[in-house]
């Protein structure tokens, strides 16, 4: 267990002066702090004590030392509690805190060194051991600062643990090779013919006519293959996401480098935005700084089709015999500022996905997916006649909450699917179906009425990637697509000549 030493030094300030109050009458005060308040909660010889007192009119200056079983903070916020009776037999009252000094000291073997943390003005790092000098005050300790840093370390620490193993993977399918009809690069090929054309923004395309009736057909695969015969309903859910959805789905704990920003006015008067566009008529340059002052953030963009969803049934309590609920989105798009480099119609900025969700009982959810996938393999080996494989995973964050066990158990976790694309030789993860457990319900306090727990799943279509996967393996000439693919697609039209 990691040893935690703690260090606190405070003046309380009071609405009296103390120096009436006896000596010994304050010593016995402390004295019961120590013996039995500080205590309280933590084993035999554990917990926090007063180290130190003084008394200087009206402040009553104090150093708390503790371990990890009753922290300095808490103890403080217990003597205040206590001191408040006391004091009130004399007709004083309290008038706040002010934090003078808070240190922290744990055990700290790793091997990489800590950047900066929130709340540290100081740390040192040496001989398995960390030292933190926090700058807080009465209002970050009552919001438990300290603790929520410590559980930060820890977090940091998993990730270290984690990091260059993305994901735990472990096949569970593997077609039989398929024939290739196609070596190049389909993203190029299209550019070519004049099918798609790089749009203003980064990783942003225009699709044309023929790639966008390519889209539809998949959109109809899935309406005729798994929407109506498995009861899916329809919905529209929000492309654009506060960061209080954000808080709850958990993605603010790391979307930021990924992140759309979507920010709004400070003010709609034309006056307060005079200057801005006076600055344009005269320079015809946008002035971005300007604007940047005039603004302020409100969330993103969609990053992950589901979570604003959610705000439907937030705070809500649902029957249990509705169950399981099924629905779709195709609405819009996603946007992410891929960190890893954008390529082709696989790897882009903004993309077109249809997000299936479904909730239920844990038993539920997890028999869906199921269902979800026999759907995907029909429809990948019979319609498509793609060459593919298929894999369980654990991402690293799912490890990171300590959730490993349950992907272990094939309960919570991700299935994988994954194409080769024959110019590169390289695959690329296409589909996939996940059972996310408790993770939203939870968030977003939604509760049945029998009081069982409830659990979701997702399963993202992304229409650029099945294109990049299908076209990169069938090529353009539509004589080597399978005929039902053929059926469902009908012709290409012809709509943009240019000279």
């Amino acid at each position: 267990m990691t040893e935690m030493e703690f260090q606190l030094s405070a003046i309380i300030k009071c609405s009296g002066s103390l120096t009436g109050i006896s000596s010994a009458e304050i010593a016995d005060f402390v004295l019961y702090c120590n013996e039995t308040l500080l205590k309280k909660g933590a084993p035999k010889g554990g917990g926090a004590a007063i180290d130190w007192w003084n008394v200087a009119e009206e402040k009553l200056e104090l150093k708390l030392v503790s371990d990890r079983y009753v922290r300095v903070h808490d103890a403080l916020l217990r003597l205040k509690k206590e001191l408040a009776k006391f004091l009130g037999k004399h007709r004083i009252g309290l008038r706040g805190v002010e934090i003078q000094v808070y240190e922290m000291t744990l055990d700290w073997d790793e091997d990489w060194q800590l950047k900066k943390l929130p709340f540290v003005k100081q740390m040192n790092q040496e001989n398995g051991r960390l030292k933190l000098s926090l700058d807080v005050d009465e209002f970050a300790l009552g919001n438990r600062i300290p603790d929520r840093l410590l559980k930060l370390l820890g977090d940091k620490k998993e990730a270290a643990k984690w990091k260059g193993k993305s994901e735990h993977w472990e096949l569970l399918f593997e077609s039989e090779k398929k024939p290739y009809y196609f070596d190049k690069d389909p993203t190029e090929e299209m550019l070519n013919r004049g099918w798609i054309r790089h749009a203003a923004g980064r990783g942003q395309f225009i699709y044309g006519p023929q790639i966008t009736k390519i889209f539809r057909a998949f959109e109809r695969i899935l309406f005729d293959e798994i929407f109506t015969p498995l009861g899916y309903e329809e919905m529209i859910f929000p492309k654009l996401v506060t960061w209080d959805v954000w808080k709850r789905s958990g993605h603010a704990k790391g979307i930021y480098p990924e992140a759309y920003y979507v920010c709004t006015p400070k003010s709609r008067d034309p006056e307060y935005w005079e200057e801005v566009m006076d600055y344009y008529k005269v320079t015809n340059e946008v002035p971005l700084d300007m604007i940047m002052e005039r603004i302020e953030n409100v969330g993103g963009m969609c990053y992950a089709q589901c979570p604003p969803s959610w705000v439907f049934l937030q705070g809500k309590t649902m029957p249990d015999d509705i169950l399981p609920i099924k629905v779709f989105d195709r609405s819009g798009t996603s946007h992410r500022y891929e960190s890893g480099g954008i390529h082709g119609i696989e790897r882009l900025d903004e993309f077109h996905r249809v997000e299936i969700v479904w909730i239920g009982k844990k038993e539920q959810v997890i028999e869906h997916s199921k269902q979800l996938q026999d759907k995907y393999r029909h429809i990948f080996e019979e319609i498509l006649g793609i060459e593919w494989r298929e894999a369980w995973v654990t991402p690293w964050f799912m490890a990171q909450e300590g959730k490993a066990g349950l992907s272990e158990l094939k309960e919570a976790g991700t299935t994988d699917y994954e194409a080769v694309l024959p110019y590169s030789g390289k695959l690329l993860e296409f589909q996939n179906v996940s059972v996310n457990g408790n993770k939203y319900p939870k968030g977003f306090n939604v509760k049945l009425q029998s009081g069982e727990e409830l659990w979701s799943g997702c399963s993202g279509v992304g229409l650029q990637r099945w294109a990049a996967v299908f076209l990169a393996q069938k090529g353009f000439d539509r004589d080597n697509w399978p005929v039902k693919f053929r059926d469902v697609v009908g012709e290409l039209p012809e709509v943009f000549r240019f000279l």
